[in-house]
């Protein structure tokens, strides 16, 4: 097992979140699958379906790496975790490329969605608990730069993907080159994290700054014992299911609520409408995490719960008569999407320190993976069963927007439930001496 890197006095503790960075920035790619899919089913004859199981795949092992990786990344550091998720994340790229190129589908499936999913998991809370002991004075800001690159990885990667399908070609050669390209780009630029990437020397890097050491101690294996950490997993879950159930089908919907308006919604507009959503996804991850520093991780989740459900019932309700409405109420949801992920690190740390914030992520995550199924269904079989009764239009979405609104009272409640963790569940503070010692290097 590898030893963290420790910073040599005089390190800048703002090197970090650009290491942080380079690695979310790449695996938000993840986001841009979209473009992938018409070519692929052009080029290899799939369905809409079996074009969307390489990233469906990859969300799913996102969750599990993420909650069976997480002790491995708090013992052997963010070094050793970057370098795992960039092997990862561009090997799934490489093997998706020799797939295309020989036209064998299972390979891109194998690639981009079980080993590219791994190091998307590992990739995704490797920075995450020394960007906390780096930061202990503004954690949710800390956390919030790094996530906010997951979530605009995408905007990088869409265009740039488009433009180098446009240039090889959208046969399975051309996406072939287009994979390649991504797998070998985004090593260089994984390369740059795991070079720059530190531990603090001691638990307080910030001059006049808190002692990150100082405070609660729970091991992960604890914290998954505990309520807090299960209603954590409930708000996790209901904030991230009512985002992606608008994110995963935002231009067919804003296309249905105005369809039988006098200015129905263009293709292009519909596109527009979906880049604006992936910018407050992004800008959501840096405000709503800064902003819990000063008003507290709690009340941000009342926020995020509570104006949610009513940004949802505004839409249910009065969403097909106004646009600006419309557009309005999904952007401030996918705001609170984003900075649903990036607070839940800093309320993790604030319930169970530092000690392995990592880890007990990692396993949170889970949420992440079960809400990514949830969303999507709720939204799209009901859809369908509405389709079929013969409704249209904004009619269409009335009952799984009903469902979202229950579904974030239920997280607004679990909100409620959480309090300190008790102290039985604490470690004592001279086995942390010891695994802390057992991690300096020789």
């Amino acid at each position: 097992m590898s030893s963290p890197p420790v910073a040599p006095p005089g390190w800048s503790r703002w090197l970090v979140p650009p290491a942080a960075l380079s690695v979310h920035l790449s695996i938000g790619q993840a986001y841009a699958w979209s473009v992938f899919k018409p070519p692929l089913e052009s080029a290899l004859h799939l369905d809409g379906t079996r074009s969307a199981l390489p990233f469906q795949l990859a969300i799913v092992m996102l969750g599990l790496s993420a909650a069976f990786g997480g002790t491995l990344v708090e013992r052997n550091g963010p070094r050793w975790a970057m370098t795992v998720a960039l092997v990862c994340f561009s090997s799934g790229f490489l093997l998706s490329a020799l797939g295309a190129e020989t036209r064998q589908y299972w390979l891109i499936v194998l690639g981009y969605g079980f080993v590219g999913g791994i190091g998307l998991g590992i990739g995704y809370i490797s920075p995450v608990s020394t960007l906390i002991k780096w930061f202990p004075d503004r954690p949710g800001m800390a956390t919030g730069i790094a996530i906010m690159g997951f979530g605009g990885g995408a905007l990088i990667a869409s265009p740039w993907s488009a433009q180098m399908l446009e240039s090889f070609g959208t046969g399975h050669s051309g996406i072939a080159l287009a994979f390649l390209v991504h797998g070998l780009s985004y090593a260089v630029f994984m390369t740059l994290g795991v070079l720059l990437v530190r531990v603090p020397r001691t638990g307080k890097p910030a001059e006049g700054g808190p002692d990150a050491a100082v405070g609660v101690r729970v091991s992960a294996r604890s914290a998954v014992r505990t309520p807090q950490f299960w209603c954590l997993w409930v708000v996790l879950c209901m904030n991230v299911t009512a985002g992606i159930g608008i994110l995963e089908k935002a231009a067919p919907m804003i296309t249905d609520f105005f369809a039988d308006s006098s200015t129905p919604v263009s293709a292009s507009a519909a596109a527009g409408f979906v880049a604006l959503l992936s910018a407050a996804n992004m800008a959501g991850r840096i405000g709503w995490s800064s902003a819990s520093d000063r008003i507290g991780r709690k009340n941000i989740y009342r926020v995020y719960l509570g104006a949610g459900a009513s940004m949802y019932l505004l839409i249910a309700l009065f969403g097909d008569t106004s646009k600006p409405l419309f557009v309005l109420c999904a952007l401030v949801i996918l705001s609170f999407y984003g900075g649903g992920f990036a607070t839940i690190p800093a309320y993790l740390k604030d319930l169970f320190g530092t000690y392995q914030v990592g880890a007990i992520h990692g396993r949170l995550l889970t949420a992440w993976s079960t809400a990514g199924v949830l969303g999507p269904l709720i939204v799209n079989w009901i859809a369908d069963r509405q389709e079929e009764a013969g409704k249209h239009g904004s009619s269409l979405y009335g009952l799984s927007f009903g469902i979202m609104i229950g579904l974030l009272a239920v997280g607004f409640v679990a909100n409620e439930l959480v309090r300190p963790v008790h102290v039985r569940h604490h470690v004592p503070a001279q086995r942390e001496a010891a695994d802390a010692q057992r991690q300096q290097p020789a």
